[in-house]
């Protein structure tokens, strides 16, 4: 594989979340809503899926929320935000696409951002994600943070 073609966009928007990163998130901040989901990959009781569209939906409670990774993304990140500036509080497992006009405008605003050490282990993919991830945290009444974290598969 050359360079360039390591660069490429995968064509796959949809990265169901594995368990243990989950498992950690859910840990911290005790989810009540997962956004977008599938009925099959749902990681919590309530949930939206593509059918009923998270976007249009009401956001209660603590939001998980993976949204998918295409162009699809921005209406997602925006929904996070404005969710957050009512108080809510979502968090989001995000491609880290630093560079995109989505992570300058909306990303940049949430509380906290953790990068992620390692390539996350979707089921999209045979092995680790062909792009770095990271974790936004929209809405938490914590100081403002940027931090590298290790997830492994224990909490």
């Amino acid at each position: 594989m050359t360079f360039t073609e390591g660069m490429k966009s995968t064509g796959k928007d949809e990265c169901p979340t594995p368990k243990y990163l989950f498992d950690y998130l859910d840990h911290e901040f005790h989810f009540d809503l997962d956004v977008c989901a599938t009925s099959e990959n749902a990681k919590c009781t309530k949930y939206y899926t593509k059918e009923n569209d998270g976007l249009k939906q009401p956001w209660f409670g603590t939001v998980f929320m993976n949204p998918p990774y295409g162009r699809a993304i921005t209406p997602w990140i925006i929904k996070a935000t404005e969710y957050a500036m009512e108080g809510g509080v979502t968090v989001a497992i995000l491609p880290a696409r630093t560079d995109t006009k989505w992570w300058q405008t909306y990303v940049k605003q949430a509380t906290e951002i953790w990068f992620l050490k390692g390539r996350v282990r979707f089921k999209t993919y045979a092995s680790g994600a062909p792009f770095p991830t990271a974790i936004a945290i929209f809405g938490t009444p914590r100081e403002p943070i940027i931090k590298h974290v290790q997830i492994t598969d224990s909490i």
